[in-house]
């Protein structure tokens, strides 16, 4: 199967007609691509009996896309992917790459050595019920599917809080995402917003380059020591339960309500850049004020407050309850209850690099096993 962007006077007959596949997995990230690897194991092969969309322009996922200062010494594990060891491609002796490139190069083996055929870069626009089918709008075509495993990330939506004057700041206003070097702010006044490991890491680098002011919502606490499994298998089933129950599930890394206090850290405190102060309750045209009319000058505004899940492109499905939440079930909470043709690997509690390849081996077998599917029936009712 060939896919090709269409050409803009061929839209209207584009949007009639749809090609016919299976399943399809959006999003080739760590879920993305251990969901497609569970399925071929299983016997379905890429490009005959699923496709798989990314929208990125080369392997790797939103790694590609990380600052240049994040390196393999500075990043949360980036756990193998089912069947290949990341040091087989690395090496094991390379802290200091960038991530994002050392995790493109995994990714682009990984896919080579498992036919994986993830085409790119392909846009998902819209998913629409039709009954029996799903239809998936892109802008390279519509398809016609059973199933979806939907490992979109959140990489695509980040989230800034609204706060009242924010129109109205004259200097810039950036988001992690934006981030590229500490270099680029020097000679001016960066305020740094959020209470994560990103804000910490970007506050270290920043602060170090000129002046900075930190604001959390909360106050940050430190934990001793390094994160144990026992102690992230407790906040992955906090977040199982919330997405259960239909609730917003958050992020993983926001609900361990503390952060390692690293070497890195204690260097920061020694030198004044974790000066925390509470969150300001509005902008103004030349920084921000606090409720008490504390004013503090600002060129730029960082905030470093996190992601949302990329869904809105499942918006016509209306999977999500009032409250905002979609309500998950199956083994590894990765199916939807409200439609569960849909799988959302990446999602909740699998929002991490070693959940999302946990969930990709249960979606696969799950989604399959629902639709009644197997290689052999879909060949010869295809």
């Amino acid at each position: 199967m060939t896919i090709e962007q269409s050409a803009p006077e061929s839209q209207s007959s584009a949007a009639r007609f749809a090609v016919k596949v299976d399943l399809v997995v959006i999003g080739a990230g760590q879920a993305g691509l251990s969901s497609a690897y569970h399925l071929h194991r299983l016997g379905f092969a890429p490009d005959r009996d699923f496709v798989v969309l990314d929208r990125a322009p080369a392997p790797g996922g939103a790694w590609q896309f990380r600052w240049p200062s994040l390196t393999l010494a500075t990043v949360n594990r980036v756990h193998d992917l089912p069947g290949m060891r990341f040091d087989e491609i690395v090496g094991t002796e390379s802290e200091t790459v960038q991530a994002s490139v050392a995790v493109p190069r995994y990714y682009a083996a990984y896919e080579e050595r498992y036919d994986l055929r993830v085409h790119r870069p392909v846009k998902v626009s819209v998913v629409c019920d039709r009954g029996e089918r799903l239809r998936v709008e892109t802008d390279a075509g519509a398809f016609s599917a059973r199933g979806i495993v939907n490992a979109t990330g959140t990489w695509e939506t980040p989230y800034i809080p609204e706060y009242p004057g924010a129109d109205s700041f004259r200097g810039r206003q950036l988001h992690t995402r934006d981030y590229r070097t500490a270099d680029a702010f020097r000679g001016q006044h960066v305020v740094v917003v959020g209470g994560g490991i990103s804000a910490i890491q970007l506050l270290d680098e920043i602060s170090q380059a000129t002046t900075t002011t930190w604001v959390t919502r909360r106050e940050p606490q430190f934990r001793e020591g390094p994160f144990t499994e026992e102690f992230g298998r407790r906040i992955v089933a906090m977040v199982e339960d919330r997405v259960r129950q239909g609730l917003p599930p958050g992020s993983v890394a926001s609900n361990t309500g503390s952060l390692p206090l690293t070497p890195a850290v204690r260097a920061m405190r020694e030198r004044g850049a974790l000066n925390r102060l509470p969150m300001f309750s509005e902008i103004t045209e030349t920084g921000i004020r606090w409720a008490d009319g504390t004013e503090q000058r600002a060129d730029v505004i960082l905030w470093c407050t996190g992601f949302r899940s990329s869904l809105d492109h499942l918006a016509p499905l209306q999977l999500r309850e009032e409250g905002g939440g979609i309500t998950m079930t199956g083994r590894l909470a990765t199916q939807v209850a409200r439609d569960p043709r849909i799988h959302l690997v990446g999602y909740g509690p699998s929002a991490s690099t070693i959940g999302a390849n946990r969930a990709g081996g249960a979606a696969a077998p799950e989604l399959t096993q629902y639709l009644e599917m197997s290689p052999a029936e879909i060949r010869s009712s295809g």
